[in-house]
């Protein structure tokens, strides 16, 4: 009787009350979990948007011909091309074929030659005035997708008259944090004298935004 007593009185209180706290331990973190109680999934970062890097330099328009066009636009470390922030009109929108020798790399790195109408519009427009210009970087890609924080290169090249160029190369690290970035210049010399038209792209200056 004492023993059918016992049965009964676990039964009623004991057994209820450690049934309903049961706890378990994930073999993730090894914390206890309430069962009926699902571990909450972390949530992603935050993606960055703004403003990346801007390019900001002084233009003299040059007088005559086969000067005048440059190109600006953003690789990734592995020197593979990610987006166009400008290029002038007149080599987008065929020029190039006719004088392969204005801004022929950025030519060959955009694939220009297979870029619809549209496409060569939204990065294109008319050689500007004689000026300070600035150009921005938003930190996506020619398709408009986010990039992911990394280091990468910000290049201007010019054409200063025929196969006479100029070269702007700055390595930028996206995710450092506002910091002005160490720009390196180049020139390639053709037949012919440039010295002057050197005066089309001065003072140029790279700062990384985020």
């Amino acid at each position: 009787m004492k023993h059918l007593l016992l049965i009964l009185f676990f039964s009623l209180f004991i057994l209820p009350f450690t049934a309903g706290n049961f706890v378990s331990c994930t073999p993730k973190d090894g914390m206890p979990q309430q069962k009926g109680d699902p571990q909450q999934p972390e949530e992603p970062p935050a993606q960055q948007s703004g403003p990346a890097a801007e390019l900001t330099f002084s233009f003299t328009r040059q007088t005559g011909s086969a000067s005048n066009q440059y190109a600006v636009w953003i690789e990734d470390e592995q020197g593979k091309y990610v987006k166009t922030l400008y290029a002038t009109r007149w080599t987008a929108s065929g020029g190039y074929s006719r004088r392969p020798t204005s801004i022929p790399l950025w030519v060959k790195q955009s694939n220009l030659a297979s870029m619809t109408s549209a496409q060569v519009d939204a990065i294109s427009g008319a050689t500007p005035a004689t000026g300070l210009l600035s150009y921005t970087w938003d930190g996506t890609d020619s398709k408009g997708a986010s990039v992911p924080n990394g280091n990468y290169t910000l290049i201007l090249e010019a054409t200063l008259r025929w196969e006479n160029l100029v070269y702007y190369r700055t390595p930028i690290t996206l995710g450092s944090g506002d910091a002005s970035a160490s720009v390196s210049v180049e020139y390639t010399e053709g037949e012919r004298d440039t010295t002057a038209e050197r005066s089309m792209i001065r003072e140029v200056g790279v700062k990384v935004l985020r």
